[in-house]
C-alpha cells in the first residue's frame, strides 16, 4: 500500500454521528479534532447491523504506540461470535437483498460511503493515527484514499453490462457468460493500514454483491469499527457486513476454516498466510493473499547527475524506507545504488536520516510515529544486530531513541537506521523486518542490479531511479515484482491491479481485477429450439 494515489473521487453523502459521547481535543489548523471516549468502543461487535459486546464479554485493551497507554479497550470476539457473524452474513447472501441489488444501487451504497468518510475525515483519520502511531498528516491522506476506493468501485460497476455475449456459432444458440458474487467472504486486515487494507476488500466485495464478516488485527481495529457504523449510515443491508474485534487465533483460524464462508482474503505476513491457506484449502474456498515483500530501490548513476535529480533520489529513498517508520508491505528498504556514486548517495541519505522528527503522529512537526507495539521494536533490534554481526556498517540510528534524540520520551520508537556494505547472504537483506531500517547494496552494471533486485523469495513491489528513460523501462521490464516504479516510491493508483509475485502472495487487489477476485464466472448456455438429439438410436 501507499500514502499517495493520484486519483480523488467526488462523493455526496449525509452524516450522522455514530452514537456515544464524543469529546473534543485541541484543533488544529485543518479542523478540529475529535476522538471517542474509551466507553464508546466497547459494543465493537458489529453483527446483523447490531453493536454488541463479545458473547462472553470479553475485553480486550488497544494501547497508544506513542506512549504505551492505554487508548481504548474493545470487544474480544471468540468463535462462537465467529460463527454467529458468519451465519449473519450467510443469511444476508442466501436470503437477503444485497446480492440482488442492481448495480446503480450498490453503487449509491459506496458513493455514499465515500461521502460519509470526507465528512467524518478528521475524526477518523485522528483515530486511525493515534491506533497505528502513522502522523495524522498520512491518517488524513489514508482517508481521502479509502473513499476514492468506493468511488472507483462504485464508477466501475455502475453501468455494467448484463453479461458477455459468445457467439456459439449458431443463430439457435445464446450464450452468454455472467459474473456473480462468491458468496460470504472473510476479509482479514493487518495493523499498519487497517482502514486502507479493509477498504481495498470491503469496496470491491461489496460491488460485487458479496456479504462479508471483516476481522481487523487485534493491535489496530478501531477505524474499522467506525468504518462498519458508517457502512450502515449509507443503506448497507443488515448482515451484509459484519465485523469481528479479536484475536488471528482463534477468531482469523475460525473463519479461515469455517464451511460457511466461501472465500478468504488475507493481507498480513508469511507465515500467518500459509495458516489462513492451509485452513482455507480444507473447505477449496477461493482465496487471495498479500504476505508482503521485501523491496528493491535501484539507483543508476545517471539519476544523480544533476543536483536535481540527486536530491530526488535521496528523497525518494528516504519516503521508501521511513514512511510510518518502515512499517509498510512495500517500504523501499532494500537500497541498490550504482557503486560509482554509492559514497555521496549513503552520505547525504544519512545526514537527513538523523534529522528525521520522531514523536505523536498527532504532533505538529512529527515526520516519523512509533512502531506498533514492544515486539516490534525487539524484532528491529534483533534484525540490526545480526546485521551488524554479519558485517554491516552502521550509518546511523540502530538503537531506540535516548535523551539527547528529541521528542520520544515513551512510546515504542526506534530511530531511523542506514545500514551500509550490505549483501544478499544476509538475514536483514532477506527477510522482512517493518521497522525504519534501509540496507545498501552496490552493483556495477545492469545485469548485476537486475541479479540483486530480483535475488528475493517475494515480489511485491520494487523502483528504479535513471535518467535514461529507455534503460529504466527496461530494467522495469526484468524486474519480477507487481508493481515497479519509475523515478518515484510508493504511489499507487484505485484502477490499478496491487499484489505480488512468489511468496508475496496470490491474487490481486484494486483494478478490474480486484473485482474480480469476488466474483464466480457462469457460461449460461441457451438452445433457443430444443429438438430430440438422437444420438443414441433406441
Amino acid at each position: 500500500m501507499s500514502p499517495a494515489p493520484r486519483e480523488r473521487e467526488r462523493a455526496d453523502g449525509g452524516y450522522r454521528p455514530p452514537e456515544g459521547r464524543v469529546t473534543t481535543v485541541p484543533d488544529t489548523p485543518d479542523g478540529p479534532r475529535q476522538a471517542t471516549e474509551q466507553h464508546d468502543w466497547a459494543d465493537s461487535l458489529w453483527i446483523a447491523g447490531h453493536r454488541r459486546p463479545a458473547a462472553d464479554g470479553s475485553r480486550r485493551q488497544v494501547h497508544d504506540p506513542a506512549d504505551g497507554t492505554v487508548l481504548a479497550e474493545v470487544a474480544e470476539a471468540g468463535p462462537a461470535d465467529a460463527d454467529e457473524a458468519v451465519a449473519a452474513a450467510r443469511r444476508a447472501f442466501d436470503h437477503g437483498p444485497w446480492p440482488a441489488t442492481p448495480p446503480a444501487g450498490r453503487a449509491a451504497v459506496l458513493r455514499a460511503t465515500a461521502g460519509l468518510l470526507r465528512r467524518d475525515r478528521e475524526r477518523i483519520a485522528l483515530t486511525e493515527s493515534r491506533d497505528t502511531g502513522k502522523t495524522l498528516a498520512e491518517a488524513r491522506t489514508d482517508v481521502d484514499d479509502v473513499a476514492a476506493a468506493f468511488g472507483y468501485y462504485a464508477a466501475l460497476v455502475e453501468h455494467e453490462a448484463a453479461g458477455r455475449v459468445v457467439d456459439a456459432g449458431s443463430a439457435e444458440v445464446h450464450s452468454v457468460v455472467v459474473h456473480e458474487p462468491a458468496g460470504v467472504c472473510a476479509l482479514i486486515t493487518p495493523w499498519n493500514y487497517p482502514l486502507l487494507q479493509a477498504a481495498w476488500k470491503i469496496a470491491p466485495a461489496l460491488a460485487a454483491g458479496n456479504t462479508f464478516v471483516l476481522k481487523p488485527s487485534e493491535l489496530t481495529p478501531l477505524s474499522s469499527v467506525l468504518l462498519l457504523r458508517l457502512l450502515g449510515e449509507a443503506g448497507l443491508p443488515d448482515g451484509a457486513g459484519n465485523l469481528l474485534t479479536g484475536p488471528g487465533d482463534p477468531v482469523g483460524a475460525r473463519l479461515a476454516a469455517h464451511p460457511g464462508v466461501d472465500l478468504v482474503s488475507f493481507t498480513g505476513g508469511l507465515a500467518s498466510g500459509t495458516k489462513v491457506a492451509a485452513a482455507a484449502a480444507a473447505t477449496v474456498k477461493k482465496t487471495a493473499l498479500e504476505l508482503g515483500g521485501k523491496n528493491p530501490n535501484v539507483v543508476f548513476a545517471d539519476a544523480c547527475a544533476s543536483p536535481e535529480g540527486f536530491a530526488t533520489a535521496v528523497d525518494h529513498a528516504l519516503n521508501a524506507a521511513f514512511i510510518h517508520s518502515g512499517q509498510v508491505c512495500s517500504a523501499g528498504s532494500r537500497l541498490i545504488v550504482e557503486e560509482s556514486v554509492r559514497d555521496r548517495f549513503v552520505a547525504e541519505l544519512t545526514a537527513r536520516a538523523r534529522r528525521i522528527r520522531l514523536g505523536r503522529g498527532t504532533d505538529p512537526g512529527v515526520e516519523c510515529g512509533p512502531l506498533i507495539s514492544p515486539g516490534q521494536v525487539t524484532r528491529t533490534e534483533k534484525f540490526v544486530a545480526g546485521a551488524l554481526e554479519e558485517g554491516a556498517v552502521l550509518r546511523c540510528g540502530g538503537r531506540r531513541p535516548g535523551p539527547g534524540d528529541g521528542p520520544p520520551d515513551g512510546g515504542w520508537f526506534y530511530l531511523p537506521t542506514v545500514l551500509d556494505h550490505c549483501h544478499r547472504d544476509m538475514r536483514i537483506i532477506r527477510e522482512e523486518i517493518f521497522g525504519p531500517v534501509l540496507t545498501v547494496e552496490t552493483f556495477r552494471t545492469e545485469d548485476e542490479a537486475v541479479a540483486l533486485a530480483n535475488d528475493t523469495e517475494y515480489g511485491l513491489a520494487g523502483a528504479v531511479f535513471s535518467a535514461d528513460t529507455a534503460r529504466a523501462r527496461r530494467i522495469a521490464g526484468r524486474l519480477r515484482h507487481g508493481t515497479v516504479w519509475i523515478n518515484d516510491y510508493h504511489p499507487y493508483l484505485p484502477q490499478a491491479e496491487w499484489g505480488g509475485f512468489g511468496r508475496s502472495g496470490t491474487g490481486r487487489e484494486l483494478g478490474p481485477s480486484g473485482l474480480a477476485e469476488y466474483r464466480e464466472t457462469k457460461h449460461i448456455y441457451e438452445n433457443l429450439r430444443p429438438a430430440p438429439t438422437r444420438w443414441f438410436a433406441g
